[in-house]
């Protein structure tokens, strides 16, 4: 545990993007080497980097709600690990949040991945973490999402919760019929193991 808690504090004090980052440094993560469910996001956003919580906004909320879990498991670190593609918040451009900066999963990711043992599950939400986590590679967000039968029950392929994407799930509505119920089975059964 020791090294893992030398590492958390290193990523905590990284500055390896500040001249980059308009709004400064803060990395936001959660993780603990006893998780058992690992959410792979893109970036923390403006209000997740002013709170310094992981999914602690709109997006959050829906992430709950679809893998059925409380605010308390869901914060819990030694049940849910939440690792982003980059740590801190990028900005926003024309069309929403910048994606993740490209030098933080490099330095970072495959350091802190050795340290959690105990996942069983992998949830890889939006199209930054999955171009990282996801071996085949599929055209678009949505054929990667429909396909994700091929990848169960390790690793399950989301679209961003973000309410930015009300009209992606309008137009799949089979995400939440066929997804979202397998899911929160497997989110349950992993949690209670």
């Amino acid at each position: 545990m020791g090294s893992f808690t030398s590492l958390l504090t290193e990523v905590r004090a990284c500055t390896l993007c500040a001249a980059d980052l308009p709004h400064g440094v803060r990395p936001v993560l959660q993780v603990h080497p006893e998780a058992r469910v690992l959410i792979a996001g893109q970036a923390p956003g403006r209000k997740v980097h002013e709170a310094g919580v992981p999914f602690d906004d709109a997006s959050g909320d829906r992430l709950r709600e679809w893998m059925g879990v409380t605010r308390d498991v869901f914060y819990d670190s030694k049940q849910i690990a939440i690792l982003p593609m980059g740590f801190c918040f990028s900005g926003t451009g024309k069309s929403g949040d910048l994606p993740p900066r490209p030098e933080c999963a490099p330095a970072w990711r495959d350091k802190i991945l050795a340290h959690l043992c105990d996942l069983e599950l992998t949830l890889v939400v939006g199209q930054y973490a999955q171009a990282y986590h996801m071996s085949e590679k599929r055209s678009t967000l949505t054929e990667t999402v429909q396909a994700w039968k091929s990848y169960w029950p390790k690793v399950v392929p989301l679209p961003h919760p973000s309410p930015r994407n009300n009209i992606w799930l309008s137009r799949n509505p089979w995400f939440a019929k066929e997804v979202l119920p397998m899911l929160q089975t497997r989110v349950a059964g992993v949690l209670l193991e």
